[in-house]
């Protein structure tokens, strides 16, 4: 069995590491910038460009890496058997569930009472793993059929509302739901269709075997790259089907160019799939004989995602505490009852954004030594198996 070749193994490292540096700047706005408890910053009535652009350019990080989440569960099953790739990713699935129900929601609030219960990206990745471990029984073919009608068809579903139905909140329709113990439990992200982004990263597994021509995988994914972004354009100016919110004309070419980039993340819609993973394929197709320091530096946060995630959250979550206490608001506010920007003790909190990015470059920089040592602690230690579920 032929291992795949090292610089496609980097080209997807890249990627990774690109969207989880990306992602850390959304978040760092989230407990940094002022704006987040006035106005939504892709509300184009509202946003400016530089927000909006801030926000939106984060918007490719979750599609992209639960796309490439699949692409990696197919290169290592390449190494097992089916029953043993299944086994790995029901476990891990389950891990990333713990993990998002404990460390993580921790992480956002800092509420050791728990309070408010999340489930969010990781959860979903959790149980995207969990139903792939289930699909790898089946043929490819059949798991592209079955990504390909949850990503097309899930919208059929936006006009179905139980709102106080958990297991559908749980499926396709965000919702909090106050509980009588006094605790709120938040869903949001669902995991239609995110099951099907990750199907089908595993169905493009096999670009990346080592026997596949390198040419005409570029051209495979340059074609498939370009065609879904036409595909988002066409079917997002038809205004019809693709997205629960259908964009408008503000009066000028910039409010309305806003409006129609604004697609729906919560569940992600067919338009939002296809605006994020088009770019992606693109990158994965033109990047493999990229070289140089500035690839190394973000192919080690694609190497150690999951430590780069959680400590990435608490680093930026302390900061705010300091920062909280330096423009007198006293570093307990930070600890949270509420989402930071419906926490109306916050309002008049933060600063602008160029100091978001300053913290952010920060927090990259801060965390990168840690990264690629734990990096290297992994490569060395391969032997360790516990190593593969972080």
């Amino acid at each position: 069995m032929n291992a795949p070749a090292k610089n496609r193994i980097e080209s997807i490292d890249l990627l990774k590491g690109l969207v989880m540096v990306i992602m850390a700047l959304d978040h760092t706005r989230d407990y940094i910038h002022f704006s987040v408890h006035y106005f939504d910053p892709i509300d184009p009535a509202k946003s400016t460009w530089a927000i909006y652009l801030t926000r939106l350019i984060t918007d490719y990080c979750a599609p992209t890496f639960s796309f490439l989440a699949g692409l990696s569960a197919f290169l290592v099953g390449r190494r097992k058997s089916i029953k043993e790739l299944s086994g790995f990713l029901f476990k891990r699935g389950l891990w990333l569930v713990f993990i998002e129900l404990t460390i993580v929601d921790f992480a956002w609030y800092f509420n050791i009472h728990f309070r408010n219960i999340d489930v969010a990206v990781i959860w979903t990745l959790g149980i995207s793993m969990i139903v792939l471990a289930a699909l790898v029984y089946l043929p490819r073919k059949f798991i592209l059929i079955f990504s390909l009608i949850l990503i097309f068809g899930h919208n059929l579903l936006d006009n179905l509302h139980y709102g106080g139905s958990i297991l559908w909140a749980l499926i396709h329709e965000p919702h909090s739901f106050h509980l009588s113990s006094g605790f709120v439990f938040t869903v949001d992200y669902p995991v239609v269709p995110w099951i099907g982004v990750m199907a089908l990263g595993y169905c493009f597994g096999p670009l990346y075997d080592g026997s596949y021509d390198a040419a005409k995988r570029r051209k495979f994914l340059n074609i498939a790259g370009i065609s879904t972004i036409v595909l988002f354009i066409i079917v997002r100016w038809i205004n019809v089907y693709g997205d629960p919110v259908s964009w408008k004309h503000y009066g000028t070419l910039s409010k309305t160019l806003m409006s129609f980039l604004n697609v729906n993340k919560y569940p992600p819609s067919l338009s939002y799939v296809l605006m994020t993973l088009g770019p992606a394929l693109l990158f994965l197709a033109n990047s493999e004989k990229l070289k140089g320091g500035m690839v190394n530096f973000f192919s080690v946060f694609g190497r150690v995602p999951f430590f780069y995630y959680i400590l990435h959250l608490y680093l930026i979550h302390i900061i705010a505490m300091i920062f909280a206490q330096l423009t007198g608001f006293g570093w307990r506010i930070m600890i949270l009852h509420n989402w930071i920007s419906e926490e109306p003790k916050l309002i008049g909190y933060g600063a602008s954004l160029w100091v978001v990015y300053i913290v952010w470059i920060g927090v990259i920089l801060a965390l990168y030594p840690l990264c690629k040592r734990f990096d290297q602690y992994k490569r060395n230690h391969k032997e360790k198996w516990w190593l593969s579920y972080l």
